[in-house]
């Protein structure tokens, strides 16, 4: 893999056996923030392609680091390939904030499947999940960190700090 072409900071390629091959000239931490309402949009765009079984090809990404290091992440499993297609098929991620709101979706899903806390956040119904808007707000304006995950800690304190204003209690 290379970098990104001067002056594109996302290049998109045919990557080995099908995969999508994307080359970024950033970090996944210095992605930018994405609309709370862009995010909801691509949770629901998600459910119905996953409910459709349209699952979507492999990509494979290379993220240039400031240092010059490299972080190549890959995605395989099979509802993972199916949300980023879906992304890529609304808003597109061919671009940094496409790219973003697709990591940013699978970093919010990777959370809620380890943090028992968000738990209460989320209403499971029979047409889908509803998240809580402070879990959409988080999601959508925390830093992803450079594996491009949410740091937990920091993550919770943002969900939590509205709701502790609107019960009357000191931030």
């Amino acid at each position: 893999m290379s970098d990104p072409p001067p002056g594109s900071a996302v290049h998109v390629q045919p990557g080995p056996d099908g995969a999508l091959l994307y080359l970024v000239a950033m970090s996944p931490d210095a992605l930018p923030p994405v609309r709370a309402r862009d995010l909801a949009a691509a949770w629901d765009a998600a459910r119905a392609a996953a409910l459709a079984e349209r699952w979507g090809e492999a990509r494979l990404f290379r993220f240039r680091r400031a240092d010059g290091s490299a972080l190549d992440l890959a995605l395989g499993d099979a509802d993972a390939c199916c949300w980023a297609s879906a992304v890529d098929g609304t808003v597109g991620m061919g671009h940094c904030y496409g790219l973003s709101l697709c990591l940013r979706l699978l970093a919010l899903v990777d959370l809620l499947a380890r943090a028992s806390w968000a738990g209460g956040m989320v209403a499971l119904r029979r047409d889908g999940a509803a998240l809580a808007p402070e879990l959409v707000h988080a999601a959508a304006t925390q830093r992803l960190t450079a594996e491009a995950r949410f740091d937990e800690p920091a993550f919770r304190r943002s969900v939590e700090a509205p709701l502790r204003l609107s019960a009357g209690a000191p931030a």
